[in-house]
């Protein structure tokens, strides 16, 4: 069969919703899209793992390449599998379209949805959007691991921690932790690193157990190893609900981190249900291997992109998600993007639910012609409300991530100064994005060195993890202020707020908890740093320049200046804020900056010592900025 065929597509594509198992009035429905099989079997099983099958069924084959089979029975809370017969071939599979699992999701669970459901489920909505959106990501299992973070010690590391109001440090009640430093800090959005089954932590193993997830095995379960218990496949649903639902009190939107171009192995489910199908592959026959993952997703081929389109729905329908940042986004194809904005915002409304991802991917892919990737040469062709993250604001802050010994604009880079202008108006006017709104502007996240590894590895290389040299301070709070004075919204890696290290080390996917949970008594040193991301969040929200997503935002930003190497300031006009006019100066050089102003009564609102000015301006009659640091002034009418 030539599955990139419109002859294969006109007689096997299926729109029915009922691809999976449903429980009926009748009984239980399954049904499994799979033209090429020759035979289709259903196996029962009591159990999630282990033990034989129970009961097995033939399932017949109908139109469009579907086969099915109804037993009379409810069958909630059996579990189940397929037998799949191609090209003479047998293999076992588990329901690519399953919405619950056993253990480690080798086989699927029949779930009753409506009682996974926890107390308010029904009246469960997200918090108004603010002023700005302020995006935090966060690891489940890192944000609540160490245990001087105040949680239970039976909920340490789960969905449920994040049911836990309160926390402070060590339970001694003075440095707020979790959820309430997150609302301390001024976050508007959670962003959760994978929440979906996946395949590289065994979940009947050790609870030390730790990955990032970026290894789907199951794209519409929750994943099991952070439920409290990870063999009954209705517990870890309830409580990724529950997580969402607290999420919600406590004032935040949640935003799931997918994960559509790759799967763990290139032998899953969708391989087993379909042999050849969902998969790129080179003219030879080669796997297609842009993901760096040894397999890519042919998000382009109908049946593809349908079950894409249906999971992001699922996810956000079921479990009430806010948005979805999708990993490696380079390596999906436009028009599946475009399809899954309009699918959101015709069922939740314009721009409801943010999308975003990465524009780029790890190599080349064998995209079939005719269709183009969502990569960084595409961002500013698709709908404003597809975002994607801006490398060239971050490398510009601090360096390229590809070198990590390359320092940028706040840590020893030279001729960067162009750069960080065009990153105050989002790199708009370049024709980079169509409008602030598709740009994420950040400093740092799960990949490469944190921030304060990159400013420790070009600053201070002989800085210990437990060093705070007075220069890599200064240097982190220019940084985060110039991040916060761009357009396009904003984002932060949990921990960047004080000072968050993993060693100098980059990509620890794999590292054991112990090393990349998130130390909050870092957070108990650094109150100082975490306070002037906080006045900086505040002080942003309150400016419509800096908040302005529209596609003429950089209107607000006139007269943007290269005073010298290391030196640039930016006049912004801010139409309906507390201020006028605000005047932004940026000095990364080794000497003081000084400027006039424009007339009017000036005062300060953010220097290099405190981003809280603005509770009690001072005023000023010029613009002085003391060696690598910020100043941010304001006038009144």
């Amino acid at each position: 069969m030539d599955y990139s065929s419109k002859e294969f597509e006109a007689r096997y594509h299926y729109d029915g919703g009922d691809l999976g198992v449903r429980r009926t009035d009748r009984g239980t429905a399954f049904a499994l899209w799979s033209p090429p099989a020759e035979a289709v079997t259903l196996r029962l099983y009591d159990r999630g793992d282990g033990g034989e099958a129970v009961a097995v069924h033939p399932l017949t084959r109908t139109g469009r390449g579907v086969w099915r089979y109804e037993d009379p029975a409810d069958l909630t809370g059996r579990y189940y599998d397929f037998l799949v017969t191609a090209a003479g071939e047998t293999r076992s599979t588990a329901d690519p379209y399953a919405r619950a699992c056993g253990v480690n999701g080798s086989r699927s669970m029949v779930v009753d949805l409506a009682a996974t459901d926890p107390e308010g489920w029904a009246h469960d909505r997200p918090p108004a959007r603010q002023a700005e959106d302020i995006i935090y990501e966060v690891h489940v299992k890192e944000f609540s691991w160490q245990s001087a973070g105040g949680f239970p010690d039976r909920l340490r590391g789960k969905y449920l921690a994040f049911t836990c109001g309160g926390t402070t440090l060590d339970g001694q009640g003075t440095v707020p932790t979790g959820l309430s430093h997150l609302r301390d800090l001024g976050v508007t959005h959670v962003q959760l690193m994978p929440v979906f089954d996946f395949g590289s932590v065994d979940e009947a193993g050790p609870p030390e157990a730790n990955n990032w997830g970026y290894d789907p095995v199951n794209y519409n379960v929750p994943e099991g190893s952070y439920a409290t218990d990870a063999r009954d496949g209705a517990v870890r649903i309830r409580e990724l609900k529950a997580l969402v639902a607290a999420l919600h009190r406590a004032g935040f939107r949640v935003i799931m981190d997918v994960v559509y171009n790759h799967t763990y192995r290139r032998d899953s489910w969708l391989e087993r249900a379909v042999p050849g199908y969902y998969y790129r592959t080179w003219p030879d026959g080669t796997p297609s291997d842009g993901s760096l993952c040894g397999n890519d997703l042919a998000t382009e081929r109908s049946m593809t992109a349908r079950y894409i389109v249906d999971s992001v729905l699922y996810w956000a329908t079921e479990y009430h998600m806010d948005g979805f940042r999708f990993d490696l986004m380079g390596l999906m194809d436009t028009a599946l993007m475009e399809r899954i904005r309009g699918a959101l915002d015709g069922r939740f409304g314009r721009g409801e639910k943010l999308v975003y991802g990465e524009p780029w991917s790890g190599g080349k892919t064998a995209l079939t012609p005719g269709f183009r990737t969502a990569d960084k040469q595409a961002i500013s062709d698709l709908d404003r409300e597809i975002g994607a993250f801006c490398d060239q604001t971050r490398d510009a802050v601090k360096g390229s991530v590809l070198d990590a010994g390359a320092g940028g604009f706040v840590n020893g880079g030279a001729g960067f100064e162009a750069a960080v202008l065009r990153g105050l108006t989002a790199w708009v006017e370049q024709g980079c994005f169509r409008a602030p709104s598709q740009v994420i502007t950040y400093l740092s996240c799960h990949d490469d060195l944190t921030l304060w590894d990159k400013l420790r590895r070009t600053l201070d290389p002989a800085a210990g993890d437990e060093d705070f040299p007075p220069r890599l301070l200064v240097a982190n709070r220019l940084a985060a202020a110039l991040c916060c004075c761009c357009q396009g919204r904003l984002f932060l890696l949990s921990g960047e707020e004080f000072c968050r290290t993993k060693g100098g080390r980059g990509d620890v996917y794999n590292a054991p908890i112990a090393f990349n949970r998130l130390d909050w008594t870092r957070l108990a040193r650094r109150q100082d740093m975490a306070a002037y991301y906080r006045g900086l969040f505040a002080l942003r929200k309150q400016i419509p320049a800096f908040c302005d997503k529209g596609p003429d935002a950089a209107r607000w930003m006139t007269d943007r200046t290269i005073h010298g190497p290391g030196q640039v300031s930016a006049l912004a006009l801010t139409g309906g804020g507390p201020w006028t006019q605000v005047f932004l100066l940026f000095n990364a050089a080794d000497r003081p900056l000084t400027l006039p102003l424009p007339p009017g009564d000036w005062t300060v609102l953010a220097d290099g010592e405190s981003s809280f000015r603005w509770r009690s301006p001072a005023p000023v009659s010029e613009a002085a900025a003391a060696p690598h640091t910020a100043l941010l002034l304001g006038r009144r009418d």
